[in-house]
């Protein structure tokens, strides 16, 4: 009889964690539960059966100035990885995301471990910034599987194996939430504006958007006295959250429980959120939303000199669309007053909102919402993947 499979999963923040999740939850499906796990992760893939080798939160971190202080301890967590693989000896390691982390691995266990299946899950942004890194890609992974369908020539092109599996954000269940409920259970009447806010689920994030946001709701006080707010938050920012909520000028209901999140998204009159996946979550939800996001300015300067970037849009949904559906305040637009404003204009407007929730539900489409499963079709690209080896 043979031994269940191995496979080494590695997530670096909240995002990849959810992907690792599912990932795991469709090669469980795929094999009649004969695949065993190792590897980092957070709540989700702990849910998913991973005992993960130190807290994900370690690695939760963004902005060249926010990594430099933790260099040594990450590095000493690339090399506790590594060891670990060693000691494992998996059928296959699939990074995700996070290829700052999950990149440092790769390459040493092509060095270390070239017998082992190199897989990494959600391809780096090349079309927007540093195209070179397809080719970089390209000398260290045996297989990537992308999000969005545009994205595998740039690889392909470079030699890579590379397969798009689509956008997990449209098999999240964000468009099944309940308000109704969520609003009886919180004691929010039926009509009662409610603005959701999701400050990011990095340190880095909270620590440049919490600021922001409270001086946002400050100029929003005066116009919405009766508002109440709603912030769904992940256990790596959870307490900073909680923190800042305490002197914010409406009543704050802080929502821990993955179980409740896309209730409380359902519940939502507008939301303000950082630019990232959640801005696929609110679209799926139907939530217009406004977007902002910052930044250290060492970091922004340091990246625009280094790297440029050549997109018009930083939300998909713009992206896909070629339109503000979700309006961005980035960086030095990240300002509070320009912020107020649009959550202002997005909370009195009703035909506003209806309009956008037309556009946000074409372009849930257009990422694939209503075709097969990504996870699946991600599971599958694994398995594949690792049968094609053994009998090579």
């Amino acid at each position: 009889m043979s031994r269940p499979l191995l496979i080494y999963l590695i997530a670096g923040e909240p995002s990849g964690d959810m992907l690792g999740g599912r990932l795991m939850a469709g090669l469980s499906a795929r094999t009649d539960g004969s695949v065993r796990f190792a590897g980092i992760g957070g709540a989700h893939m702990r849910a998913a059966g991973l005992d993960s080798l130190f807290p994900m939160a370690e690695l939760t971190v963004m902005g060249i100035t926010e990594v430099l202080p933790r260099i040594p301890r990450i590095l000493r967590r690339v090399n506790q990885t590594i060891d670990s693989i060693g000691a494992c000896r998996p059928d296959a390691i699939v990074t995700i995301d996070s290829w700052g982390f999950t990149g440092r691995v790769q390459k040493a266990c092509q060095t270390r471990y070239p017998d082992i299946p190199r897989i990494h899950y959600v391809a780096p942004m090349v079309w927007a910034w540093k195209p070179k890194r397809a080719k970089k890609l390209a000398r260290v992974l045996d297989l990537l599987m992308t999000l969005l369908p545009f994205e595998p020539p740039y690889f392909q092109r470079e030699g890579l194996n590379t397969v798009a599996v689509g956008h997990p954000v449209v098999e999240s269940g964000a468009e099944r939430g309940d308000g109704a409920a969520f609003r009886a259970r919180h004691g929010i009447a039926a009509e009662a504006p409610v603005l959701v806010l999701l400050p990011g689920s990095r340190r880095s994030e909270t620590n440049a958007l919490l600021p922001i946001f409270r001086q946002v709701l400050e100029r929003l006080k005066a116009c919405h006295p009766g508002l109440t707010l709603v912030v769904p938050t992940v256990e790596t920012v959870a307490a900073a959250v909680k923190d800042a909520a305490g002197s914010w000028p409406y009543r704050t209901i802080v929502v821990e429980d993955l179980a409740e999140k896309y209730d409380c998204l359902a519940a939502g009159t507008c939301a303000l959120a950082a630019s990232g996946t959640v801005a696929l979550e609110l679209a799926l939800a139907g939530l217009p939303s406004v977007i902002a996001y910052r930044l250290s300015a060492v970091t922004a300067f340091i990246a625009r000199r280094l790297f440029g970037f050549r997109i018009k849009w930083a939300t998909l949904v713009n992206m896909v669309l070629d339109r503000a559906v979700m309006p961005e305040f980035l960086q030095e637009d990240c300002r509070p007053d320009s912020i107020a404003a649009a959550v202002r204009a997005m909370l009195e407007n009703e035909a506003d909102r209806a309009e956008r929730r037309v556009l946000m539900a074409r372009a849930m489409r257009e990422m694939g919402f209503g075709q097969d499963s990504p996870s699946d079709r991600a599971a599958e690209a694994v398995l594949r993947f690792i049968a094609e080896r053994k009998i090579a």
